[in-house]
């Protein structure tokens, strides 16, 4: 997949003002970045999960022999 590039990003810019108009943008800037942040806590939580459960694996796996 090609990079947007920076004449891409403002066009989408651009785009977003006109149909949106320039008091939604910050609304839907924050709203993404709560989505954003939120998706990254959820991923870092299932991953913590699933190390924990190879850990305990392991840890059972050592003491049968």
């Amino acid at each position: 997949m090609a990079s947007i590039g920076v004449p891409g990003l403002i066009l989408i810019l651009v785009i977003a003002l006109v149909i949106f108009g320039p008091k939604k943008l910050p609304e839907i800037g924050k709203a993404a970045g709560q989505t954003l942040r939120e998706f990254k806590k959820g991923a870092s939580e299932l991953t913590s999960d699933a190390k924990e459960e190879i850990d305990e694996a392991k840890a059972v796996a050592q003491k049968k022999d």
